[in-house]
């Protein structure tokens, strides 16, 4: 009489193994939540902000909070929470848009980089060296100052800076997927480079490049409210976190309120952001699970 044979359990897909590691990290769900009620407060602004953000009352100047206004009023009796929520929609616009730009410029080159070698490589590495070498916010200013206040060239500057950082991700992830077997062999059935790129390196660097981008867009949120309050990013009188600070900083001891609301709404979504960068990390690790 033959031994019974008990099936084998299929083996768990990266897609379920991934989302099973995330969900074991509590930090980062509790990242990914409050990055999704950031979002949805941005989307939903025109029908939940309870008043308009560029409604001036002077009979309501610099009004603590109260039952009408949560958050209170500003210098010119605009409501602080309406402002807010509208305020979410060009720091988050900025931090995707900026990051989904570096992606653009930085990728592609870094292929390029990674996959040409010689003199090309060399050229785009030395230019890459030289943009980090500079530090990150200061290279940021100095672009917007060049192209001019306004949302869409903070954008602009903040997508240029962040872009050596992925082409350098991008050039050492083709590099070491250039000498795999898989691509020497694409490469023998006469493959042209672009497709080499595109089509048999990157898809293997996604997980890494998606993890760079979730951190990336915590920066530049930040940037993009270190510019506003410098007067280079979103210009009065629509809202925006960095020039609510701005406006604030006046009145600090009179009215602090007017400085708590988008200072902790900074601190809390670039937190979350990063929570979610570093459980994404651990979830997309291919080297197993970790402790």
């Amino acid at each position: 009489m033959s031994a019974t044979t008990l099936p084998l359990a299929p083996p768990e897909s990266p897609s379920r193994r991934a989302v099973r590691r995330f969900l074991r990290h509590r930090l980062a769900v509790a990242g990914l939540v409050v990055v999704v009620l950031f979002v949805l407060a941005a989307i939903l602004a025109p029908w939940i902000a309870p008043f308009d953000p560029s409604e001036t009352g002077w009979a309501r100047i610099r009004r603590p909070p109260s039952a009408v206004h949560w958050l209170g009023t500003d210098e010119n009796g605009r409501d602080v929470l309406s402002r807010m929520l509208w305020g979410a929609r060009a720091s988050l616009m900025a931090g995707v848009v900026s990051v989904l730009g570096a992606c653009l410029i930085g990728v592609p080159v870094g292929l390029l980089a990674g996959l040409a070698g010689g003199w090309l490589d060399a050229a785009i590495s030395r230019l890459v060296d030289a943009m980090l070498s500079i530090p990150f916010l200061i290279l940021a200013i100095a672009l917007a100052a060049f192209l001019g206040p306004a949302l869409e060239n903070a954008m602009l500057a903040i997508a240029i800076t962040a872009s050596p950082i992925f082409a350098r991700l991008a050039r050492g992830m083709a590099m070491e997927a250039r000498a795999t077997d898989w691509v020497e062999a694409a490469r023998g059935l006469g493959n042209p480079p672009w497709r080499l790129a595109f089509v048999h390196v990157l898809p293997n660097i996604v997980p890494p490049l998606l993890v760079q981008c979730t951190l990336a867009i915590a920066e530049a949120i930040i940037a993009e409210a270190s510019l506003s309050f410098l007067g280079l990013g979103q210009q009065p009188p629509a809202p925006s976190w960095g020039s609510m600070l701005n406006s604030a900083q006046r009145f600090l001891e009179t009215a602090p309120w007017l400085a708590i609301a988008p200072g902790a709404a900074i601190f809390v979504v670039v937190l979350a952001f990063n929570l979610l960068g570093d459980g994404l990390r651990d979830a997309l690790d291919p080297r197993g699970d970790r402790g």
